[in-house]
Order: C-alpha cells, then structure tokens, then sequence
C-alpha cells in the first residue's frame, strides 16, 4: 500500500470523535499521508474505547486493544473544550485544517463552539463532516447493536432455528466511516472547483439501511422479508452452504452459476447429481436445498481437505476454509495487512490497514 502513503500528505485533518466510525475516518486520512490532530476529552479519560478493554487484558493499562484498531498515526491532544483555552487552541488549528471530523452528541458541537457554522467563521475552506446516530434533529444516541437491531440486520442474521443475531463486528460504525470517507472526498472535490467548503452529514440510521443492497430489493419488489438462513444465500444454491472434509476442515461453498455446479459434481465425480432433476437448475437447487447439502456432505466427508480442496481447484469450483484470525494473519497476505506503531512510552501496538486500494501505474 506503499503507493496511497502519501497522496495527502499536506493535507490537515481535526478529529474531534470517539468511539469508531469518526475516528475510522481520521485514521484513512493518515493512512493516506494526511497529518490527522485528534482531540480527546481529558477529563473522561480520553476516547471512550480507550476503557473497552478485553477481560484479557491488563485492568491498569490505559488504552485498549479496541483503541487501537482505528487510532493510528495521530496526534492527541486531551483538552477541556468547556474551556475557552482549549478552544482557542482548536480555533487556531482550524485556520490551517482540511477537514474537521466530528460524532458530537446532539446539541454539544454548538454548545462547545465546535459546530460548521462556529468553524466555517474561522475558515471558509473547511470541510467539516459529522456523523450523527439518526438525523441532525433526533437526540437519541447511537449504539451500533441497537441501530443492527433497528434496521433489519438482526432479523435476518442467524441460523433458521435461533435467535436474531447481530454480526460480530460494530458494522453500523463500519458503514457510516465509509460514508463519511466518501462524502469528505467529494466535499474536498467540491471544493477545488468552487473554492469554498462544505457541510457532510451522515448517520448511522442511512448508512445501515443503504446497505441491505438486495435483501432490501427483494422486500421492495416481492414484499418478501428476509428470513434467518444462517450462511446460506437466499437466491443461489448451493452458495453459502457448509461442507466438512473427513479430517475436520469446513469448507464455504462459493458454487453461483450453473456452470460451477457442473464444475462441483464433475470435480466429486457426482454425474448423477449433475443429471438429477432436482439440481438441474437454480431454481430446483433451492427447492432441494437441504437434500442438495446433504449429498454433498456425504461425498466431501470422504475426502481430506487436500483432497477436497485440489480436485476444486483443477475445476475451478469457487471455495474456502472456514479460517479463524489466528489462521489469517498466518498467511502472508494478512500479515501485509497489519499496520504497527510504537507508542511514546515504548509500547507496541498493531492493527489492520483500513486502507487496501492500490493506485496502479
């Protein structure tokens, strides 16, 4: 990623967020060579993950794992913004900013003096790009599970037989960081051609709702709600499904076209299966879904995971092991995804890259 390093590299970036998706935006600007000034609240203890520590880690140490997976190269003020001290001083780096990156809570960015009219007085160049939970004028706050309760990914997400279940991972803050990244890019556009700066407001609410991409669609044009299918896709067959070689490995099929179906029976040397009115067409694959995963099984569970795997590729049959973290950053490509920083007392901290677009010449 060598060749975005440096694609900001004299641009100034204000981060007055906490939490994750404003501070997932300050990060992409110093991953791209952008200085990124970030400002904690000092009399909190700074950004709220500092303290969303993993029961394994040390209770004494000041910041977080969690802190660390979007704070990197930044440098931090911890100041009072009710002081007018600690504004003069955030006024005085606004004269020379880019961009301001803010996830005030309602009201406070013009209480503290923070808002884009207050910032825009002091330069008219200013970018300035919030992120809100639901609009400008909602007061409720905004926490990634509820907003994954709230707009559907729950409900659709788990197994037929479970819970409603939220992903893993704080998707809702994912989602909006990126839309935020992109409304500031284009406000920077903007503002090469006009001269004058902008206001880019995002919240969690769209953002999340923008991405249900075609379980959205289908609800929309067949009035059919997503249902809990676990990793199944709820149009193709067998995409999603889940098969286990005889020493134990499980494999994600990726089989989306006709064409890779032949290639999967022709690979497990299944040309009854190939033939078999059930499976001759998406359409009747759905139908048949849980016999169609069920002779799979039977063939794979013959098979090691070499096996399995070798015959695939020689048909170009689209799979994958089923891996856990410590088995991705064992691969070379995922230890080319970590990115390092040396703290100022000493301690090492490491991360993922949220930058992993490369400019080709």
């Amino acid at each position: 990623m060598e060749n975005t390093g440096k694609l900001f590299k004299d641009l100034v970036v204000l981060e007055l967020a906490s939490a994750l998706a404003g501070p997932a935006v300050g990060m992409f600007f110093s991953e791209l060579g952008a200085k990124v000034i970030k400002v904690e609240n000092k009399t909190t203890g700074g950004d709220v993950t500092r303290r969303w520590g993993h029961p394994s880690e040390d209770k004494d140490d000041p910041t977080s794992t969690y802190y660390f997976c979007v704070n990197w190269g930044k440098e931090v003020l911890m100041l009072d913004l009710r002081e007018q001290a600690a504004r003069n001083q955030i006024y005085e780096i606004v004269k020379k900013a880019d961009v301001v990156v803010s996830n005030f809570k309602f009201g406070s960015a013009t209480k503290l003096g923070m808002d884009y009219q207050r910032l825009k007085a002091i330069n008219p160049r200013i970018v300035y790009g919030n992120v809100y939970a639901y609009d400008e004028d909602d007061p409720r706050p905004g926490f990634d599970a509820v907003l994954q309760a709230e707009t559907g990914w729950m409900y659709m997400n788990g197994e037929s037989d479970g819970l409603p279940t939220k992903v893993p991972l704080p998707i809702i803050d994912i989602l909006a960081g990126h839309q935020l990244k992109e409304g500031i890019l284009i406000g920077l556009l903007k503002r090469e051609q006009t001269g004058e700066g902008c206001h880019i407001s995002v919240s969690l609410y769209d953002a999340s709702v923008s991405a249900m991409a075609n379980q959205a669609s289908t609800y929309l044009n067949l009035g059919i709600i997503p249902a809990r299918i676990g990793s199944q896709h709820p149009s193709i067959a067998p995409y999603g499904d889940v098969v286990r070689t005889s020493d134990g490995i499980d494999y994600l099929l990726g089989v989306g076209t006709q064409e890779h179906f032949d290639s999967l029976c022709d690979a497990l040397e299944l040309t009854s299966m190939k033939n078999d009115i059930r499976f001759t067409s998406n359409k009747e694959r759905l139908k048949y879904r849980a016999e169609l995963v069920q002779s799979l099984q039977e063939a794979v569970c013959t098979l090691t995971a070499s096996e399995f795997e070798s015959k695939c590729d020689l048909h170009g049959v689209p799979l994958g092991p089923i891996r856990n973290l410590e088995q991705v950053f064992a691969e070379e490509d995922g230890q080319e995804l970590i990115l390092k920083e040396v703290s100022k007392d000493g301690q090492m901290s490491k991360r993922v890259r949220t930058v992993v677009f490369k400019i080709l010449e």
